[in-house]
């Protein structure tokens, strides 16, 4: 008999990409919030945009990650 492999599976399939999508706005409003709270410590105002913009970033890692594979 032939072996199921794991990906046959809908719902796995479906928790993976639910997982890489919760990513990419999880990592944003991580970065915004260690930007937010470095601009009131620091008293500047420019580094939540750069948090922001790192978090989009380490976001869409592993999704390019995800992207590039071989299965």
């Amino acid at each position: 008999m032939k072996e199921k492999k794991s990906d046959d599976n809908i719902w796995l399939t479906v928790g993976r990409y639910l997982a890489l999508m919760s990513t990419v706005p999880a990592s944003i409003f991580v970065g915004y919030l260690i930007g937010a709270w470095l601009d009131e410590r620091f008293a500047t105002h420019y580094l939540v945009f750069i948090f922001v913009v790192l978090g989009t970033v380490a976001g869409f890692v592993p999704i390019f990650w995800d992207l590039t594979r071989n299965d």
